[in-house]
């Protein structure tokens, strides 16, 4: 049985979706997924593995936090599971420092680290605490896993330092049915959270620079804060001369088969990211992206074009504006290119197969030497 311990199973970002999929496609296993804070229902619904309990801890402060320790530290001497695994920074500390409490030395205690440090200004002040705490526990976790390269090499040069450390990217499930491409690109849309992180604020600079010169092009905004009732929001978008009638602020999506559907192709203006989900999402089925050379968007993406420095709305606009000038059968072949990268290098059954050969190999104390996904 794996104990998976992460921050918060409440929102949507990539690494609750990456959790509830790994659990799923591990053949009905047994799992226990403890949230230091909760899990939404949303989040529940998306796990099929019957196998699998949740038991979120409740923990809405730093105290109640701290607090989880030995909660956790029970629970592992309770259950005895051959894996713990801790998933973004706060359940990394909690969960190392209750494995020791626990005194079951034996049990491997994985870190999965799920995001870049491009831009830590972007991230709140309680997060940069936690990134330098794990950084002074870095050491005595079994192994690391980090979803990009960009992560590993930027959390490396922080001061992350562990003998075991691989990087194991996100995997998806691919949608069955997609629509057929529209003739030309028309309809942009990005998906996230309203967060510094995601930098907004120059994708409405860029779609005012776009619509300029492409009058009949429309922006999609999926992700929690992304609505009409937000005054930040609607702030951006009058400050970057953009019509209100060319944006439909969709908020947060249950169903994003369908608004990735409704769009022509994606667009992520993030300041930082680990390995952007939403890219991978939206070329699984089937839209082309545009996206800030962030964690590991450029390998993901393979397409030089498509890649633009961080907070430059101009390049970003540009490399828009030349996806909308696309003809029919150049924008279908593009089209077809991003599925198959995310059904040939990020399809989740191949993915979970490297979960398991590099966990198999740390559970009988083999290092990361020894596995054929050490980077």
């Amino acid at each position: 049985m794996i104990l998976h311990i992460i921050t918060n199973l409440e929102g949507r970002a990539g690494a609750e979706g990456m959790l509830c999929r790994l659990v799923n496609a591990s053949h009905d296993s047994p799992a226990m997924i403890v949230p230091l804070m909760g899990a939404s229902a949303h989040n529940r619904a998306l796990i099929s593995n019957a196998n699998v309990t949740i038991q979120p801890l409740g923990a809405h402060s730093a105290a109640s936090m701290a607090l989880t320790i030995p909660r956790i530290a029970r629970m592992i001497h309770n259950t005895k599971p051959t894996i713990v695994m801790c998933w973004m920074y706060h359940a990394m500390a909690a969960g190392i420092l209750a494995g020791k409490l626990s005194r079951r030395v034996q049990t491997p205690i994985i870190w999965n680290v799920r995001q870049s440090l491009d831009d830590q200004s972007a991230m709140s002040a309680n997060t940069r605490l936690a990134v330098r705490a794990c950084q002074k526990l870095s050491g005595l976790p079994t192994g690391i896993i980090y979803n990009s390269h960009r992560a590993q090499a930027l959390h490396e040069e922080f001061g992350y330092q562990n003998d075991n450390s691989v990087v194991i990217p996100n995997g998806f499930v691919l949608p069955h049915d997609i629509p057929r491409p529209s003739a030309q690109v028309r309809i942009f849309g990005i998906a996230g959270r309203f967060h510094p992180q995601k930098d907004h604020q120059t994708f409405f600079k860029s779609a005012a620079l776009v619509a300029e010169k492409f009058p009949q092009a429309s922006f999609k905004a999926a992700g929690a804060g992304m609505t009409h009732d937000n005054p930040a929001v609607i702030a951006m978008i009058n400050a970057a001369g953009l019509k209100m009638d060319s944006v439909e602020l969709c908020g947060e999506v249950d169903d994003m088969a369908r608004f990735y559907a409704s769009i022509d192709a994606a667009v992520l203006s993030s300041r930082t990211e680990g390995f952007p989900n939403v890219i991978a999402e939206a070329m699984s089925y089937g839209k082309p992206v545009v996206t800030t050379d962030v964690g590991d968007a450029a390998a993901i993406v393979q397409e030089p074009a498509q890649i633009v420095p961080v907070g430059n709305p101009s390049k970003l606009a540009t490399a828009m504006c030349a996806m909308a000038e696309l003809p029919p059968d150049q924008y279908a072949a593009l089209s077809t290119r991003s599925r198959q990268r995310v059904q040939q290098e990020y399809n989740m059954e191949s993915i979970a197969q490297k979960y398991d050969q590099y966990l198999s190999a740390l559970a009988v104390g083999r290092t990361s030497e020894d596995s054929p996904y050490a980077q």
